[in-house]
């Protein structure tokens, strides 16, 4: 779990050495690390040898040819979503191969042996494959899914910071469930045509594909995302919220369970049961969770502007900078200028993190305004404002650049300080090169300025900042 020191601690750093010095070896990130993967790989193996046991070689080829295709489409929109405050890509791979081999193996394992114990003792197979469907198999694997959400929210902590954080990594558990779960269907599907001669539309792997892949490649991600939601809200809730912080998971993984449950179970409604689920519960549910995060994402951007001009007024950013920060476009500009203008990808990926961590930036300021703050207010704000000091010099003529060609003719929509009103309360580039403290933070009472302004503010920031005491129970 990724823990807060009690001060911020730097390369050569006595104290961040020493205490890492003196861990236990399991508290070593290269052992976690290093179990992890082995656990994934193992399983993955597993997971193969299972899969191709029971459809073939050739099926199990077939299957994973036409599997792989909606994964792009799946993966791309929920990195779409994830645009505004971009999460690591190595909770994204460990969420898409827990699902694939971690997830996918126990689901096999559980739902096998639950169902044959059914079988036994009922001595009816029917019925216990359709209570197999209905019952177990959505409980097994939907907790089995929700596990990798639950081990991000615990373990990168500082990486799950609201409902858009959930979703995404929950999306990307089930991508790589049904992925897996994909290729058993369709390479089975597949050997009952080479027993039966079917060929074309009128085959069982055609049949198969155009439900799975055609029809409802969201379906698995549909289910897990009411998971990541309720993570994503505890997320947002305050840390001496216990109860709401444990329940509201706990009734998202209910709520996955059963819709789960639903379209497993909608074969067993009659001839036309699986379409009318489909058409008046899935298609519902996915245009209005659709909304959801969108709607969420729009709310993030907008928290960007209202919270990111606290630390304009204080000098560490310039006032054009929410505004640019709160538009993907302005920041798309902004990236594709310092591509062209400063030396390539490197620059573009400076620009691009610098965003990141002014995103989380105003996450944290809104926590904290909110009382929902954690502990580590203080640390974690200046090691936020310590890294986009790092990037400012190829970050800040970037956001310039992308503030003078998206911003409207007129007047531009961000308060304007100083004679000319480009480069902050100064009117002019903040002298000396960084503040005279080292980390002179914005107060959760009381902004601070870091020097002086040489000429008078001409105008004052036109959103308020209501003091407040982010520790205040």
């Amino acid at each position: 779990m990724a823990t807060c020191p009690p001060y911020p601690t730097y390369p050569g750093d006595p104290a961040g050495g020493s205490a890492l010095r003196h861990a236990h070896w399991w508290q070593r990130k290269w052992v976690r690390y290093g179990a992890l993967i082995t656990l994934l790989a193992l399983s993955g193996l597993v997971i193969l040898a299972l899969v191709r046991q029971q459809t073939g070689t050739e099926g199990f080829l077939v299957g994973l040819g036409l599997a792989v295709l909606p994964v792009p489409l799946l993966m791309a929109a929920f990195r779409w979503l994830d645009r505004v405050e971009p999460g690591p890509w190595r909770n994204l791979l460990f969420a898409f191969a827990w699902g694939a081999c971690a997830a996918a193996l126990i689901a096999i394992i559980a739902n096998s042996f639950a169902t044959k114990w059914i079988a036994t003792a009922t001595a009816d197979p029917t019925g216990a494959d359709t209570l197999g469907a209905t019952v177990i198999a959505p409980v097994v694997e939907e907790s089995a899914k929700a596990a990798a959400v639950l081990l991000v929210f615990l373990f990168r902590r500082r990486d799950f910071t609201g409902i858009v954080d959930g979703v995404v990594i929950a999306g990307v558990t089930a991508t790589g469930f049904a992925f897996t779960e994909n290729i058993l269907y369709l390479g089975t599907a597949f050997g009952t045509d080479q027993l039966t001669g079917d060929r074309g539309i009128a085959s069982v792997t055609a049949a198969t594909f155009f439900v799975r892949v055609v029809m409802s490649p969201f379906a698995h991600p549909l289910f897990t995302v009411l998971t990541g939601i309720g993570f994503g809200i505890s997320a947002l809730s305050a840390e001496r919220q216990h109860i709401r912080r444990v329940l509201v998971p706990l009734c998202g993984l209910l709520l996955a369970m059963g819709m789960h449950a639903m379209w497993n179970g909608s074969s067993t409604f009659g001839e036309y049961g699986f379409f009318a689920v489909y058409a008046m519960f899935m298609v519902p549910a996915f245009a209005l969770l659709t909304w959801l995060v969108i709607w969420t994402r729009q709310r993030e951007l907008r928290t960007v502007r209202e919270e990111l001009p606290a630390y304009a007024v204080a000098g560490w950013l310039t006032p054009s900078e929410p505004y640019v920060l709160g538009s993907m476009r302005a920041r798309r500009v902004a990236r594709d200028y310092a591509r062209r203008q400063f030396g390539g990808r490197p620059a573009a990926r400076a620009v691009s993190q610098y965003e990141a961590y002014a995103t989380s930036l105003a996450f944290l300021r809104r926590r904290g305004r909110l009382g929902r703050a954690n502990a580590d207010f203080v640390v974690r704000e200046r090691e936020l404002l310590h890294e986009l000091w790092r990037r400012r010099d190829v970050a800040r003529p970037a956001l310039d650049h992308a503030a003078r060609t998206t911003a409207p003719v007129a007047a531009p929509p961000w308060p304007v300080y100083g004679v000319h009103g480009v480069y902050g309360v100064y009117g002019h580039p903040p002298q000396p090169d960084r503040p005279a403290h080292p980390f002179p933070t914005v107060s959760p009472v009381h902004p601070v300025h870091p020097v002086h302004p040489v000429h008078p503010v001409q105008a004052q920031p036109t959103v308020p900042y209501p003091a407040y005491n982010p520790y205040r129970t």
